[in-house]
């Protein structure tokens, strides 16, 4: 049983309510006791993520030939991939990826570039979550991925009368 607040008074509750910093905001259930649902600590490990995190947080989804063809949803982008801009300014716009600047958390595809003040053309940082990817540069390492991410061919569903019949032929 919920216990009620307690009634404000000059010293029991402190000034931010019940609740003095150790929960979250929304007051969800916590499932797993060594995550912190903090927004402090989650955006620190964020901002404060090694490059190998970087690389993983820094996916694309894949278009929907590649997601039928690969039974994967998503996969970190790496160089030379082909990507499709899917939000903001540069949506529609297609290209290769020749750079994944994972310090700025950015990738640069190729013929999206803005002219400076002073007349030089630099690239233009966009986020992998607002891409798709619609060509994988596959190698053995990536088809290796592929191959761990796709669900297993073995049958998964609903266990049939004919699955408890074949258990008796035995």
């Amino acid at each position: 049983s919920e216990r009620p607040p307690p009634p404000f008074s000059s010293f029991g509750a402190s000034a931010r309510g019940w609740c003095s910093g150790g929960c979250s905001a929304g007051g969800a259930m916590k499932f797993q006791p060594d995550v912190s649902s903090s927004r402090r600590k989650s955006r620190k490990a964020h901002f404060n993520a090694s490059s190998s995190q970087r690389r993983i947080i820094m996916s694309s989804a894949l278009s929907n030939e590649l997601r039928k063809k690969h039974s994967v949803r998503s996969m970190p982008v790496r160089k030379d991939d082909e990507v499709s801009v899917v939000r903001g300014t540069y949506k529609g716009r297609e290209g290769k990826v020749i750079q994944c600047y994972r310090k700025k958390w950015v990738i640069h595809i190729d013929r999206i570039t803005r002219e400076k003040q002073s007349g030089a053309t630099v690239q233009v940082g966009i986020h992998p979550s607002k891409c798709v990817i619609t060509k994988l540069k596959l190698d053995k390492d990536r088809r290796a991925i592929l191959e761990r991410k796709a669900p297993s061919k073995a049958k998964k569903g609903k266990y049939t009368e004919q699955d408890a019949a074949m258990q008796d032929v035995d």
